[in-house]
């Protein structure tokens, strides 16, 4: 199916927004996770109508069908193996990478993919921890998300477990979020909540710090109520 780079962009994007959240993908979410004006998605969503991609109510959800979560899963894989080889082979910081793979994406093969992913070894998940669809748009067993998946920033005081993911959204906080070793793999444990300030105090091993609560919002913890630090 011949798909232009908008509508990629939007199966991408309601994509992301399905992993995200535990409700489909509406069309407000949808414009501001592409930065583009409602009447503009709306338009949008439409074309992807019409392929057959998505099914849209009036005012309702937007959804995509068997044919769009393919083409969907496509550049999904695409994007991330992309933003992998990025970090593992040219040194990209993990907060780079976003931007570089959606200006890539459109150009490069299937088989340009293919060979990159061996290159790479196969990795189930790219630098943020998202996990990368197989080639035949499935999600790989063994990286299957772990049942119980919560933001940071609704753990209570006491919860902790495992880093699984961290949205790429915005490169200032992937920034922030690096320098105090809050990324895929961290294991932390919360020590406080102050929400009027907008901090969650976090245990990492033996070192204790705040995170903004915007940070923490964008960060799912695998939990392990047993976890200790």
């Amino acid at each position: 199916m011949g798909l232009t780079a908008s509508n990629e962009d939007y199966l991408r994007a309601i994509w992301k927004l399905e992993e995200w959240q535990d409700h489909p993908a509406t069309s407000g979410e949808l414009a501001r996770a592409l930065g583009l004006s409602p009447s503009t998605v709306s338009e949008g969503v439409s074309r992807l109508v019409s392929l057959g991609l998505v099914r849209h109510a009036p005012y309702g959800a937007i959804s995509l069908t068997d044919e769009g979560r393919k083409q969907a899963a496509r550049m999904v894989r695409i994007h991330r193996v992309l933003e992998t080889g990025l970090v593992q082979l040219f040194g990209y910081s993990w907060d780079e990478v976003n931007a570089e793979a959606e200006q890539l994406e459109h150009a490069v093969s299937d088989l340009f993919i293919e060979r990159l992913d061996a290159a790479l070894g196969h990795p189930q998940r790219d630098p943020h921890g998202d996990i990368i669809p197989l080639p035949s748009g499935e999600i790989p067993d063994a990286v299957a998300a772990p049942d119980e998946q919560i933001r940071l920033c609704d753990l209570a005081v006491g919860e902790g477990g495992r880093v699984e993911r961290v949205s790429d959204t915005d490169s200032d906080v992937l920034v922030y979020l690096d320098e105090l070793g809050v990324v895929p793999g961290t294991r932390l444990r919360v020590t406080g909540v102050r929400r009027g300030v907008g901090i969650v105090r976090v245990s990492v091993s033996d070192r204790e710090f705040d995170v903004a609560l915007n940070a923490a919002q964008v960060v799912l913890v695998a939990v392990d109520r047993d976890a200790a630090h």
